[in-house]
């Protein structure tokens, strides 16, 4: 018996990189899954993989949420995790040239999204007494520096929205915790450089090799690594773990160069990325 054996969970944004390999986890340790995401083509593709159900929907749409959560609850009766994972990047630009309709974005799905997915499941959970809400975040909501302000802002309101629900829901056997994955390597920063989607998520090696050097520990960070500290907190052995945001970026926090050297380096990864990406048959 897996650690989450005959739990329920869903995760949404979860198709491609951190999201994807906390579905498998969860698979792994015996949980029925619910994938919630956008791209149809590699939701079904895992249903079929992992015999996971899997919703389109975006969570800048309560409608879609609600119906997300309803269907989870008539397929299975009960929501015992939900992972708000989905997010989507924002560019790095000076705080001067901020574009107001990319805020409006950002935050729809980053902060909005994970707000109201988690008003839907928390009258779920609150019916059964017990539960477990995991928020992605980022090491961005710690320290400056590290990625745009925009992103930055929104991992923010993540963890504070965390220490708040926390608080709520944790006095009715419900916990709400978070974790903030470093320099984890994904897809996300091909698409970042303007790489379309269907390249960027073969181009792993150029990101890993530039983010093995961000942090005391010299390897980059694996979607592994956050997976697996996801199904710690979804698991019963977490269970007096409540209001907390664990950090997994390798030290990086503790090492942090400032804007400037960030900058940089992004720019620089972003020019490899397109290089490749032009090498690549689509």
């Amino acid at each position: 018996m897996g650690a989450l054996s005959g739990k329920v969970a869903i995760v949404t944004g979860g198709t491609s990189g951190i999201g994807e390999r906390i579905v498998e986890v969860f698979v792994e340790e015996g949980a029925q899954v619910v994938v919630a995401a956008r791209r149809d083509a590699e939701g079904q593709a895992l249903e079929k993989r992992l015999g996971v159900r899997f919703v389109r929907a975006d969570v800048s749409s309560e409608v879609e949420i609600k119906a997300l959560v309803d269907a989870a609850v008539g397929w299975f009766g009960r929501i015992d995790c939900l992972v708000n994972n989905a997010a989507i990047p924002g560019p790095i630009t000076p705080v001067a040239e901020i574009d107001a309709a990319i805020v409006d974005q950002i935050l729809a799905v980053n902060v909005r999204g994970l707000m109201l997915t988690t008003k839907h499941v928390a009258p779920v959970m609150l019916s059964q007494g017990a539960g477990s809400i995991i928020n992605i975040g980022s090491i961005a909501a710690h320290r400056g520096g590290i990625s745009g302000h925009i992103y930055t802002t929104s991992k923010g309101a993540v963890l504070a929205f965390t220490r708040s629900t926390a608080a709520e829901l944790g006095e009715k056997g419900i916990r709400v915790n978070s974790i903030s994955p470093g320099a984890i390597v994904t897809g996300i920063f091909g698409k970042l450089a303007g790489v379309e989607a269907s390249k960027a998520d073969k181009m792993s090696d150029l990101v890993k090799e530039r983010f093995a050097t961000l942090q005391p520990i010299p390897r980059a960070g694996a979607t592994d690594d956050i997976a697996r500290a996801a199904a710690f907190l979804a698991s019963d052995g977490s269970s007096f773990v409540n209001g907390q945001d664990i950090t997994i970026d390798g030290g990086m926090t503790s090492v942090t160069a400032g804007w400037s050297k960030m900058v940089v380096g992004r720019g620089e990864m972003s020019r490899r990325l397109k290089e490749a990406a032009a090498t690549l048959k689509g």
